[in-house]
């Protein structure tokens, strides 16, 4: 009985052996120069082990991804970039969006404000500070460094730190803002391509996921936002998974829009006929988005006849004191019902 138990386990023993050997030859076989190569179904049963992708931002950034968000000058790219890396930190999603992870840990690369300038923005002028989680680390260029001579230029040696830290870190999750800090030349087809190529890189190699915020060259208010406006567009579009971006209003200046302009782990859920509609709102010592509802890009856009929104706001009250309803008035302007019905609230109409 022993020695038949013996057998049996040196014969499993010697095909586990077998199956490693075929494995590994496999393994030689797939990989032919800077190609790995293998059939579709051994492609789809690894995939199958790896666990389906959690929402980080609902819909907008999912895990793993490289994700762009892109907006013109002083929308509020770096408010919301801040409140995502906080919502993710501590694994409560922000009010009204979706988050499907635990608290992971952020590193959020503060290329735009001074500490002085992020302190303002978590505090009651300068007292009262909002309290971040541990996770969530900010990072800022030190100014003192010297250039290895090994880098190339200061973009380089970024990149090489950018790679130590997430391990140092055990960083899950990093923010970028923003891209044109990274690159200066970011609109060169080259630059943008080689930056690209090593964030997508970051993602597969290190398991993280990446939020990378970029500007809009000067844009027409009154047109839809589209992947032509983030500057350097074809390039950086190709190489991320998904992107999307922050509109002005100009039913209400403290209102924003977001808008899906690029997605791979979804269908297109937010585009012009169904963005999100925010609030840019300072909850006592935090400035964040608060989420208002959902509605159409055209409502928010600069309308030609009106060079301002209180010149639109005068025509408004004009026909409003005709007895239109605000169907009628929304005929006129060229916008929703609802736009006109909020517009009326926030003047208090």
């Amino acid at each position: 009985m022993i020695e038949a138990r013996q057998k049996d386990e040196a014969f499993t023993e010697v095909l586990n052996e077998i199956t490693a050997k075929e494995d590994k030859l496999q393994d030689t076989r797939s990989k032919q120069g800077c190609l790995i190569v293998k059939p579709a179904n051994k492609w789809i049963e690894e995939a199958k082990n790896r666990p389906i992708p959690n929402m980080l931002f609902s819909e907008f950034w999912y895990e793993k991804e490289l994700c762009i968000l892109f907006a013109d000058t002083n929308i509020g790219k770096s408010i919301l970039a801040v409140q995502i890396a906080d919502s993710i930190s501590r694994g409560r999603p922000v009010s009204g969006f979706k988050l499907q992870t635990q608290p992971k840990k952020v590193m959020y690369l503060d290329f735009e404000l001074s500490d002085k300038q992020f302190e303002n923005r978590c505090s009651e002028n300068y007292t009262n500070h909002y309290n971040f989680t541990s996770n969530l680390l900010r990072a800022e260029l030190n100014p003192e460094f010297d250039l290895p001579k090994d880098c190339k230029n200061i973009e380089d040696y970024l990149m090489k730190t950018l790679e130590n830290t997430i391990v140092n870190q055990g960083v899950e999750v990093i923010i970028v803002d923003n891209l044109t800090y990274l690159k200066t030349d970011n609109e060169r087809a080259k630059d943008a391509l080689e930056l690209m190529k090593f964030l997508k890189y970051l993602t597969k190699t290190k398991d993280v996921s990446i939020l990378v915020l970029a500007h809009t060259p000067k844009r027409n208010a009154s047109n839809p936002i589209t992947k032509n406006d983030l500057a350097g567009s074809k390039m950086l579009m190709n190489f991320c998974d998904s992107s999307f971006a922050i509109g002005g209003s100009t039913v209400d200046p403290s209102l924003r829009y977001l808008i899906q302009i690029k997605q791979r782990n979804t269908e297109h859920l937010y585009h012009a006929n169904n963005v999100v509609v925010c609030r840019l709102f300072k909850a006592a010592n935090f400035l964040c988005f608060e989420f208002e509802d959902y509605g159409f890009e055209e409502d928010h856009l600069k309308q030609g006849a009106y060079d301002t929104i209180s010149e639109r706001d005068e025509v408004m009250k004009d026909l409003m004191s005709q007895g239109l309803s605000n169907v009628k008035i929304a005929e006129e302007l060229g916008l929703s019902e609802g736009a006109i019905r909020k517009r009326r609230k926030a003047l208090g109409l």
